[in-house]
């Protein structure tokens, strides 16, 4: 049964206990990455994840916490043997930079690279991503403060679907993106322009009617909230939960 994998839950100010937020959604003999920062090589061992197994990266956003390691850890794979193809899916914008940024670190003239298959993900709501023999994942556009995705994934084996928010400010695609989901995982960075706090995520899940929150993307280190939780089960009926790095979410 497929499950998720948070290898880190941390705003954009990680602290000591708290990586910058990305996740793998792992199954039978395989995971991918949603987003890829910090030092991934290390991260993914210390979650026991086998790096032969990597199939996919999924890029939401071109935005420093969320993407500064894939140089890293397209380097780190090539320099240890790996031949098959990996693919990158994202947006226009995202895949654009991404390419920008390897071609700054001379990709191009790393012998024997291995292949990578950039997936051009279209910019409206519920686009299909990915499907395999054990989920289906599809892409809305979220409003932050450059083009960035939500993603809807589908368990083909139990039905249950989990929904990710990515960094938004509250807004109708994430509703409907996470519509009837089993798991909403939603960001709380805070009320600002791009994000959204905790009661906002609770509102939206509210609306959504989802089974269970996990807030995401949250303050650490010496800007944590202790009232977080609190705030957020005033706007949300169902159960409400931090994710915290290394957690191990089912569905």
């Amino acid at each position: 049964m497929p499950k998720l994998v948070v290898l880190g839950s941390s705003n954009a100010i990680p602290d000591e206990s708290h990586e910058n937020t990305h996740m793998a959604l792992v199954g039978d003999g395989k995971f991918l990455l949603i987003d890829c920062p910090g030092n991934p090589v290390v991260r993914l061992r210390k979650a026991g994840l086998d790096l032969d197994q990597l199939s996919d990266i999924i890029l939401t956003h071109f935005h420093p916490d969320h993407v500064s390691g894939i140089g890293l850890l397209l380097m780190d794979l090539w320099l240890l043997g790996r031949k098959r193809p990996l693919r990158i899916s994202g947006l226009d914008d995202t895949l654009n930079k991404f390419e920008q940024l390897m071609g700054l670190f001379g990709w191009g003239d790393w012998p024997g690279f291995f292949p990578i298959q950039l997936n051009h993900l279209p910019l409206e709501e519920k686009a299909f991503v990915l499907e395999d023999t054990e989920w289906r994942i599809y892409s809305s556009p979220v409003f932050h403060f450059i083009p960035n995705i939500g993603l809807r994934i589908e368990s083909t084996l139990s039905g249950n679907v989990l929904a990710y928010s990515s960094d938004t400010e509250p807004c109708p695609q994430v509703v409907r993106l996470a519509h009837r989901a089993d798991i909403l995982i939603h960001e709380s960075a805070g009320a600002t322009h791009g994000h959204s706090d905790s009661s906002q995520a609770a509102e939206i899940a509210q609306e959504a009617g989802i089974g269970r929150l996990y807030l995401i993307h949250y303050p650490t280190g010496g800007f944590a909230d202790a009232t977080i939780l609190t705030r957020t089960s005033e706007h949300f009926d169902g159960p409400v939960a931090l994710a915290e790095d290394f957690m191990e979410i089912q569905f």
